[in-house]
């Protein structure tokens, strides 16, 4: 399927919302603290299946003024990072732009597979035990709009964020700002990160709950909920216009475990929340988690920070087929 084609109605909420700007990755309504990933050669049973991140963002076609990607504690040493022995990880940030950075569906896919570099790469910077990079911002760029794919339906051009375990067996936690300023975060009105393959650290106050939002488009029937290395922490629900938190089976250590549900006409072309509510009667802390969402061709949907259509609202007059 090609993503291009899938989502006749994104522009329009992107319009809808016009006063969209870009936020942190992850924002501060998802409650998640930091983005995960660790070293080429750590072990799975850490909570990163792959030891690569990918995220999208969309520049909006109307502007025209070079913006950067922001880092927030790039390198992995210090009070933040997962410790495994001495810290010894190199990870990878890599911008694409460019003919099938986003269209080329390697790159969404739930496991690594194919070109999913596909696009040129605009910058790469690697980051090892730096300590001049604790809890601070690292920007990459400049970059021009208009070095990113063209996407329509999308109302601007898609880039590709690579972040990848080089060596070493650490955890990287990061987070990413979209700014039109190299010092500060000055946020790129109307414009918004997506993935397809969510890895995040769940945070350690047990009174906290986290969520994220895939998008349902107007050919998905049904959908697989996937989550990797759960550790025990809690629940996951699924809430929706017509889901009132339904829940989800829980993965043990180094496992994968699913659940498919129905879409429902009124969930179509809306966005779907997903909640990790952390276990109340036992702390689990530095708990590093993937989850994807795929519909019933296999084919993996979108995470958008700023969700499409908004935070859904369940309406009880709305049952389930």
């Amino acid at each position: 399927m090609n993503p291009a084609k899938s989502y006749p109605i994104i522009l329009f909420f992107l319009l809808l919302n016009g006063a969209l700007v870009a936020q942190p990755v992850p924002a501060a309504d998802e409650n998640i603290p930091y983005l995960m990933t660790f070293g080429g050669n750590s072990l799975t049973s850490w909570g990163d299946d792959d030891f690569c991140q990918i995220f999208f963002c969309v520049i909006p076609a109307s502007q025209k003024s070079p913006f950067y990607l922001r880092v927030y504690d790039p390198d992995t040493g210090g009070d933040l990072d997962e410790l495994k022995g001495s810290f010894n990880t190199v990870l990878s940030f890599s911008v694409y732009g460019g003919t099938g950075c986003w269209t080329d569906t390697a790159a969404q896919n739930i496991h690594l597979n194919g070109n999913y570099k596909r696009g040129f790469q605009i910058t790469s910077r690697s980051f090892g035990n730096d300590p001049k990079y604790d809890k601070q911002w690292f920007s990459l760029g400049p970059f021009n709009p208009s070095e990113g794919e063209k996407a329509e339906r999308l109302g601007g051009f898609v880039f590709k964020i690579i972040a990848q375990g080089v060596s070493g067996d650490d955890g990287n936690i990061y987070r990413y700002f979209l700014s039109s300023s190299p010092s500060a975060n000055v946020a790129v009105e109307g414009a918004n990160f997506f993935t397809y393959k969510y890895h995040f650290r769940l945070p350690d106050n047990q009174k906290q709950i986290c969520q994220i939002y895939p998008f349902v488009d107007d050919r998905t029937i049904s959908f697989k909920v996937l989550n990797f290395d759960w550790d025990n922490d809690g629940l996951i629900r699924v809430f929706s216009v017509a889901k009132n938190g339904l829940p989800c089976s829980i993965s043990g250590e180094d496992q994968w475990a699913q659940n498919q549900f129905p879409v429902v006409p009124e969930e179509k072309n809306s966005s779907l929340e997903i909640q990790f509510i952390k276990n109340q009667s036992l702390q689990v802390k530095n708990n590093n988690v993937v989850i994807a969402v795929l519909n019933q061709y296999g084919v993996s949907m979108p995470f958008y920070v700023i969700p499409i259509g908004g935070v859904p609202v369940y309406t009880p007059k709305i049952r389930m087929k």
